[in-house]
């Protein structure tokens, strides 16, 4: 059985984070809080990407339900591939075969190698997962905290030179320009970078 990754997310109204957690729970937790204020604007950021995630909030709790059920169920059939045609490979246990193109010496190198051409690429590809996991995890940090930033502090004061310090690494720095910001928003905003910077700066 196929199950669906499921992410965080936070809600914010204004500069106030008002909740954490499972889309649903939060939804509802903007539901309440719009229905105290008609007039307040709330944005709900997934915590993993700081993309922002789009809830119909017309009507009832029921229709809020509704839409988040709607949301999730978009999402899983977006996500899950028509079936393939047949082809050679062995799907049973994940191996799926795709072409390739490269140029005569590569593949001759691959032929020469033990186990063939398969087993050299998967390896090398495992080999480069390991190696680049790290920089990807700094990458996907800025990606997100960059993100969020734009839409919460892109007017603020700092905000351009804490945008410089967090693609630089330079923890000291961002703290120093994001320091000035509403509580809510620079602490969201260093959970996010939290893996941008060096161990050694934090």
């Amino acid at each position: 059985m196929r199950t669906t990754e499921r992410h965080t997310c936070t809600a914010f109204i204004g500069t106030a984070r008002i909740a954490t957690g499972d889309l649903t729970w939060v939804a509802l937790a903007v539901k309440e809080a719009l229905e105290a204020d008609n007039e307040a604007q709330a944005l709900i950021f997934d915590d993993s990407t700081s993309r922002i995630i789009e809830i119909d909030f017309r009507g009832n709790r029921d229709d809020v339900l509704r839409s988040v059920a709607a949301r999730d169920l978009a999402g899983e059939a977006a996500s899950t591939p028509e079936a393939p045609l047949r082809r050679p490979g062995r799907p049973k246990l994940g191996v799926v075969s795709r072409e390739i193109t490269l140029l005569p010496r590569h593949w001759d190198w691959l032929g020469s190698q033990p186990g063939g051409a398969s087993v050299t690429l998967r390896r090398l590809v495992e080999e480069a997962r390991r190696s680049s996991d790290s920089k990807d995890k700094v990458r996907q940090a800025q990606d997100a905290a960059y993100r969020f930033m734009m839409v919460m502090a892109g007017d603020l004061p700092g905000f351009e030179e804490a945008t410089r310090a967090l693609f630089a690494g330079n923890l000291e720095q961002f703290r120093h320009q994001s320091g000035g910001w509403p509580v809510d928003v620079r602490d969201h905003a260093y959970m996010l970078a939290a893996h941008a910077f060096d161990e050694r700066a934090a």
